[in-house]
């Protein structure tokens, strides 16, 4: 794991290069039926209601948009990212890998299948978990998540500064699967957030150390809610879903991640997206139409990547306000937040 690990911290440091919206590109409008497109999820499955599950919503996209076939494997263990991925190699037009945890593994896979596209969200092809290499044949697909878990942290922070319904105790919380950059930049936005608008909030923080044990992230949902905590913020997958469950068990609120996951109820006051579905659907765009572009390409809040979803009724108008406001700076330039979490105090 210390090697998977220092990938990840490569992956923090990435420059940022935007990439084109689908529309600046010329997409094809007709069917490609004899277009074809696999996607290697990772662990957690396409039900996690979140990271894989987007990825599987941007194949169903592609398919109703274009007419292209599309299938998936779901990963049940990362012994099994190669030979999944080999799988398709040199039999669809366009293989996706969902996951930095597979960036090892798409670089063996694309060094043997030179003529096949593949593409990786969240990673990029590293031969030893430490190096970045960019391969002619791979495009990297990566978020600006600090914007989300910023605007996240706005409406959090706004809402135990104003003592709003059961925001009481100014104690916010966050919980990761594990600390890969994504995750790390998702929650350091969310600090960082939070204490703009309340520089007194105390937070909580922890990892699961899994994106599919739903027992454990329960399990520190209600530790943090015994500390205080009235707002749970889940950066976990499926392991996310028990610490949200926790939230709602306690009679507190949750954030949702990746997905707009209010429709788990009132409770999740609003959830930080990233739109891994429209990464999917983009690429296919652009490989129908001819621009398959290797190397980084990232989606940030001003080309619809990033932002939050639909706010819970508990949410004040007023607190909507002000969050949109905050996203507008954002999309200005005026504000940047950090992709590492500051020095705060913690539970």
């Amino acid at each position: 794991m210390s090697r998977v690990l220092s990938v990840l911290a490569a992956l923090g440091v990435l420059l940022a290069v935007v990439i084109t919206p689908v529309a600046a590109r010329g997409v094809a409008s007709h069917p490609h039926k004899k277009f074809t497109l696999g996607i290697v999820l990772d662990v957690g499955g396409v039900n996690d209601k979140s990271f894989n599950h987007l990825a599987y919503v941007g194949l169903q996209e592609a398919q109703a948009a274009y007419g292209i076939s599309g299938s998936y494997i779901a990963t049940q263990e990362q012994a099994q990212y190669i030979p999944n991925l080999t799988r398709f190699a040199g039999k669809v037009n366009l293989e996706i890998a969902t996951g930095v945890l597979m960036s090892q593994a798409i670089y063996t896979v694309a060094k043997q299948y030179p003529r096949q596209k593949f593409a990786i969200i969240d990673g990029f092809p590293t031969p030893d978990f430490v190096h970045q290499v960019n391969l002619r044949n791979v495009e990297n697909l990566l978020f600006h998540e600090q914007e989300s878990g910023y605007l996240a942290g706005i409406i959090a922070g706004l809402m135990e500064k104003n003592h709003v319904g059961k925001a009481k105790h100014n104690v916010i919380g966050y919980m990761g699967g594990l600390p890969v950059p994504a995750v790390i930049r998702y929650e350091a936005g969310y600090v960082a957030g939070a204490k703009k608008v309340d520089p007194s909030v105390k937070v909580c923080g922890s990892y699961s150390q899994s994106f599919t044990d739903q027992t454990k992230g329960n399990e520190i949902g209600r530790t943090q809610i015994s500390q205080g905590a009235d707002i749970l913020f889940a950066v976990a997958g499926a392991s996310g879903l028990g610490y949200l469950t926790a939230a709602q068990q306690g009679g507190r609120y949750g954030i949702g991640v990746d997905a707009d996951q209010g429709y788990l109820g009132k409770y999740i006051i609003t959830s930080a997206i990233k739109r891994v579905d429209k990464a999917v659907y983009d690429t296919v765009a652009a490989v129908l139409n001819h621009h398959f572009r290797f190397g980084n390409h990232f989606y940030t809040i001003k080309n619809g990547g990033t932002g939050y979803g639909n706010l819970s009724p508990v949410v004040p108008a007023y607190i909507a306000r002000i969050a949109a406001t905050y996203k507008a700076r954002m999309v200005a330039g005026q504000i940047v937040p950090p992709s590492k979490i500051p020095a705060v105090a913690s539970c």
